[in-house]
């Protein structure tokens, strides 16, 4: 587990650097920390993170929000990303090409 508690952390300093008005994917949070197979582990340490992390901001790769019982429901994480400026398609998912983190502080 310590391994495992060390990765989250990894995880956890990168999402918060995900700016209002952006996304980013489990694939593409597992990427940047070393680990591209591990999308499915960035997906429980969101489940498992400290409160006021922006976790309402890693999206599945399609631009779907998490299932109903995270983050308060999927109705609730697209308020929050309505109210930063995200925009969603007809078909209910985010814009991806508009609103995709290209993993960049932005200082």
């Amino acid at each position: 587990m310590e391994k495992d508690t060390g990765m989250f952390e990894r995880i956890y300093r990168l999402v918060s650097k995900v700016p209002e008005g952006s996304v980013a994917t489990y694939g593409q949070i597992a990427l940047m920390v070393g680990h591209p197979r591990a999308a499915r582990m960035v997906g429980f340490a969101m489940g498992r993170a400290p409160e006021g992390l922006p976790c309402h901001r890693i999206v599945n790769r399609l631009g779907a929000m998490a299932p109903g019982d995270v983050f308060g429901g999927s109705g609730f994480q697209r308020r929050l990303l309505e109210d930063e400026g995200v925009t969603f398609r007809e078909d209910g998912r985010i814009d991806m090409e508009r609103h995709r983190w290209d993993g960049t502080d932005g200082d």
